[in-house]
């Protein structure tokens, strides 16, 4: 029987944590009782998602009730209402363009986790970030924002998916895996898979998206035959915005 070699390439596939870089330094930043802890710069990729870790505390006569993210220019001394990204209280105060893309790691306020991550990034995404508690002050309700600042950094996708070819034997029906790089929430990319065969033809084949635990892959069964030797198939990875990359 004919037996065809090929290459498997295994590429890792990175979680949440890995889909972003952030910067070595966290800390605390206080002003009187009220403080907040995060990285103050995250580089994350376009397509896939970030998390900008952060735990806050407060006096100890505040009691939280909500939460507001905000991105705005880091030249503006505080952001304003049209610069909300989320409101736990309040979805129609967020832009349009951040809806549905950002959630709360932690609902429960109690616990200090002020946690987000925003999915499907793009690179207009860079900016500042900065937070505010809303809540009640010896039974007044009131609110506290916080000066210090996280900064996002969105670069173009370097990442690429993950193309397991197993071996292959003339006739034995075989399953080619591909998978998209992140672990991420939000809107499922499109994988198309492409072959060029020694006639330099080009096959377009889109096949249904699975998701298991927050990744997104796609299956290619077929039987090999002689003729698929020292052929490429290339899987290619379309993500929300334009952003695409690829792995042969």
């Amino acid at each position: 029987m004919f037996v065809l070699i090929w290459v498997t390439l295994l590429c890792s596939v990175r979680g949440i944590t890995a889909n972003s870089e952030a910067s070595v330094r966290r800390t605390w930043h206080c002003q009187s009782d009220y403080c907040v802890n995060f990285y103050e710069n995250i580089t994350a990729e376009a397509g896939l998602c970030v998390e900008i870790s952060c735990l806050f505390t407060t006096s100890s006569y505040f009691k939280p009730t909500n939460l507001v993210w905000y991105k705005c220019e880091s030249s503006k001394s505080r952001c304003g209402e049209s610069d909300i990204i989320l409101h736990t209280n309040n979805e129609n105060k967020v832009q349009s363009g951040f809806r549905g893309r950002v959630s709360l790691l932690e609902p429960r306020l109690h616990h200090g986790n002020c946690s987000i991550i925003i999915s499907d990034l793009q690179e207009s995404d860079s900016g500042s970030y900065q937070l505010r508690v809303n809540g009640y002050l010896n039974g007044r309700g009131t609110g506290f924002t916080y000066n210090t600042r996280t900064t996002v950094h969105v670069r173009a996708l370097k990442q690429k998916p993950t193309l397991v070819v197993p071996p292959l034997t003339e006739g034995q029906q075989t399953t080619l895996t591909c998978t998209a790089p992140g672990l991420c929430p939000g809107s499922p990319p499109n994988i198309t898979w492409r072959w060029r065969g020694e006639e330099e033809e080009d096959f377009n084949i889109t096949r249904d998206i699975t998701a298991v635990t927050q990744t997104h892959s796609s299956t290619l069964t077929f039987n090999p035959s002689a003729e698929h030797h020292g052929t490429n198939i290339t899987c290619k990875i379309s993500f929300t915005g334009d952003t695409t990359t690829e792995e042969t």
